[in-house]
């Protein structure tokens, strides 16, 4: 009998099974993923996992007997390779499986470098996966040189682990800051001088010309000439859909796999979530690479596989440790035109974006309360005045009395 089949076993995928069955599905549910070991979280492969401080088993999402009990049919390292959309079934590890409802959870793949640039010399790595982690372990001792290719998170995550190790750090970013594309300057601002004082050298405005080495990186040439010896690198430069399977049946791509505001891509039986599928919202097509939407667009479209007709609502939240900072970030600053800060003692304090009058989102450090109060405002649909987040002697809690629902003429 065939029943829900979901391609990738992240974050999304997991949860729809999960989801679907606690909500009484009763029919099979078979969840495919390419690794070879049960659905985990990513997030500490930058952190936690790569500085060693995690074991595998605290990555998995669930304990292994968890899917048996669920009666989730579980099938590991077997890569689908195709869809038959008219069979209405996917080929995996050489065989057909049938589905009645079928779901992409692709994820993500990192960006690599070019192989003429010398990306694909020995100890040139991406973090996305355990084995990308495992693979570079061994490179981390004390003294040695890293490079990392990327001011977003993920570099600066491993710069903070790298120079914690003791390893002689350098960070380079294209960008004019680091984090530029995700973050205000305020913000930018805190994360490098914190490096810099962890001993990381951070050079922005500055790109990779190519790296060198004879079969295993042993150097780098800058973008302004300068020349370094490297023994490893690490290339955090962001990551792209994964779009393949569903191009190749024929299914609409437009910003990852298109959905409806209800998960659907344009063939009514296959549905995709997490972010690899791109959603209706603000006039197009938008994608989001955080923990928080996989887990809502997965349960989201598990409900409406099962009959609901909701629409999905977006509430992002991410976050980030580096060092001794927590970095907890709620709602989306797109289209921000003012910054207003909060900063309190020891490092910690919050940075709050509005477009007009309407608050957007905060970037939280070292700063839980400014972060749940800033969540529960943004998700509420509420506001609150910048003067009233500025003024340090404003108790943070009492800026929640003082929200206000968001004008209709703001957008």
């Amino acid at each position: 009998m065939s029943g829900i089949v979901i391609v990738g076993a992240g974050q999304a995928g997991a949860s729809l099974a999960a989801k679907a069955r606690m909500l009484g599905y009763s029919s099979s549910i078979t969840l495919i993923g390419e690794e070879a070991i049960p659905p985990y979280q990513r997030p500490p492969l930058s952190k936690g996992y790569l500085l060693r401080d995690m074991d595998l088993e605290r990555l998995f999402l669930r304990a292994p007997s968890f899917w048996k009990q669920q009666d989730v049919d579980l099938k590991l390292g077997a890569p689908v390779t195709a869809i038959d959309r008219t069979g209405k079934s996917v080929r995996s590890d050489g065989i057909s499986i049938p589905y009645d409802q079928l779901v992409l959870a692709t994820g993500s793949c990192p960006r690599s470098l070019p192989k003429k640039i010398g990306g694909e010399l020995k100890s040139v790595y991406t973090i996305r996966t355990v084995a990308d982690v495992n693979a570079m372990a061994a490179e981390f001792h004390p003294g040695r040189k890293l490079l990392i290719v990327g001011g977003g998170y993920i570099g600066l995550e491993a710069a903070a682990v790298g120079a914690k190790l003791g390893l002689d750090v350098t960070l380079i970013e294209m960008s004019p800051r680091i984090l530029q594309r995700v973050a205000a300057f305020e913000t930018s601002n805190f994360f490098r001088r914190l490096h810099i004082q962890n001993g990381v050298r951070i050079l922005e405005n500055t790109g990779l010309d190519r790296l060198t080495g004879d079969g295993r990186v042993s150097g780098a040439v800058l973008s302004d000439g300068t020349e370094l010896t490297v023994d490893f690198v690490i290339v955090g430069i962001g990551i792209s859909p994964r779009t393949l399977l569903a191009e190749e049946a024929g299914l609409t791509v437009e910003n990852g796999i298109m959905t409806d505001a209800h998960g659907r891509t344009s063939d009514p039986s296959i549905w995709s979530a997490g972010e690899c599928a791109s959603f209706p919202a603000g006039g197009g097509q938008i994608r989001l690479e955080c923990v928080g939407h996989a887990i809502d667009h997965a349960e989201l479209v598990a409900c409406n596989i099962l009959g609901a007709s909701s629409r999905y609502e977006p509430k992002p939240w991410f976050w980030s440790d580096q060092y001794d900072v927590k970095l907890q970030i709620a709602g989306l600053n797109t289209g921000y035109d003012r910054v207003v800060e909060r900063w309190g003692e020891d490092r910690s304090g919050s940075i709050w974006y509005y477009r007009q009058s309407r608050l957007l989102a905060l970037d939280a450090v070292n700063d839980p309360r400014a972060y749940l109060i800033g969540k529960r405002i943004i998700e509420a649909g509420q506001t609150i005045a910048p003067q009233f987040v500025s003024d340090p002697s404003t108790d943070i809690k009492a800026l929640l009395s003082a929200a206000t629902s968001v004008e209709p003429s703001v957008t």
